[in-house]
């Protein structure tokens, strides 16, 4: 189980990306995760903003339009309209930092340019979640690691 959770949080590299993130086992899914994973993807709204704004004008002098970064949820794969960080807790939810731009609908594009804020794995008996790592990392750089990072490549 756990390679296959490894295996959600490798980067386009193939470079392991576990320490920016923390492994919970099911026993520790509760309320108090909930709040952090809220503030988690609260943090990541904020930045996504600030950082969409900043980086527009970056994006359209390189000939990339309509830059959107947002924070993308889903369950098992699908977005579903009322999809809201008080479900963090079922099985299967995902929250990531999207980023998209080009003129690609949210739904065909979502996973292509992300970074992971947290993930329930269900398992068939027993489940884990990956949650990103604010203690050790600055979520803000990240994203920009990665706006900088697909400037470049695209």
């Amino acid at each position: 189980m756990f390679d296959k959770l490894k295996k959600l949080f490798m980067d386009k590299q193939g470079q392991e990306a576990d320490d920016k993130y923390i492994l919970v086992p099911e026993s520790e899914i509760n309320e108090n995760l909930k709040r952090e994973i809220v503030k988690l993807e609260e943090v990541g709204e904020a930045y996504s903003e600030s950082l969409q704004h900043k980086y527009r004008n970056k994006f359209e002098h390189d000939g990339k339009q309509n830059l959107k970064i947002w924070v993308c949820r889903d369950i098992d794969g699908d977005q579903l309209p009322n999809l809201s960080s008080e479900q963090c807790l079922e099985k299967e939810y995902r929250s990531q930092v999207a980023i998209n731009f080009d003129g690609f609908t949210d739904e065909e594009d979502a996973y292509v340019h992300h970074l992971q804020l947290w993930y329930y794995f269900g398992g068939y008996f027993k489940g884990a979640g990956a949650l990103y790592d604010l203690s050790k990392n600055h979520l803000e750089t990240d994203i920009e690691e990665k706006l900088e990072e697909l400037m470049k490549q695209l």
